[in-house]
């Protein structure tokens, strides 16, 4: 775990993002797509946790962003190089434009000024999205990373944090994966490795402290 002094350094709320991933009602709300990681987002607490970790943010006046994962209904621009693409199009629910399906999933609590990206292709919630540009206009150097899954978006998250200079933080009991012991795995023995492994009280903990004037 990094330093308690660390931490609220990298935390510090005028230059930090809140980012939930694929945190939708067809992903891990009790109708999702793939029930065995809305299983697993719920009873490791980890979708608790985000929602927690939201709230938090609001309050410590932190930008959240939503990074939701959907289809057009014709499924133009919709990515086919991939195993996991062709099995998502076979899903009974599918995660379609303006459906419920891409709604954000309770308990997340939305603000007015929370700001949702979607996008139609790939498996990052940052590559070819508008995130980058939003995350350099809010004067963005850490993003903390939360949602799902811990197989594939939350790493590609990660690394393409990292690579674009931001520093990741990952609150590692507010992901989520399949199987469950796989998240644990894939924190210790890669994203410790590029990111700050932290937990859900640790960053509400620095978001409420007091500051200092500057």
């Amino acid at each position: 775990m990094p330093s308690d002094a660390r931490l609220v350094e990298q935390l510090d709320p005028a230059s930090t993002v809140l980012l939930t991933v694929e945190c939708q009602r067809g992903v891990v709300g009790t109708d999702s797509a793939l029930p065995e990681l809305a299983e697993a987002a719920r009873t490791s607490g980890a979708l608790t946790n985000t929602a927690r970790l939201v709230a938090a943010a609001h309050d410590a006046g932190v930008q959240v962003l939503h990074a939701v994962a959907e289809r057009r209904p014709d499924g133009r621009g919709a990515s086919r190089n991939a195993r996991l693409f062709t099995a998502a199009e076979r899903l009974p629910v599918q995660q379609l434009t303006g459906s419920t399906a891409v709604r954000i999933a309770d308990p997340i609590p939305v603000s007015e000024g929370d700001l949702v990206v979607r996008r139609l292709h790939g498996l990052s919630p940052i590559a070819g999205t508008e995130v980058d540009a939003l995350l350099r206009n809010f004067g963005c150097r850490t993003l903390v990373v939360t949602g799902v899954s811990a197989n594939v978006a939350i790493p590609n998250a990660v690394f393409d944090a990292v690579n674009l200079g931001y520093v990741a933080v990952v609150p590692a009991d507010a992901i989520a994966g399949v199987p469950a012991e796989y998240t644990p795995a894939m924190v210790r023995n890669t994203l410790a490795l590029v990111a700050t492994i932290t937990t859900t009280d640790e960053v509400r903990g620095c978001w409420q402290r007091p500051r200092r004037a500057r």
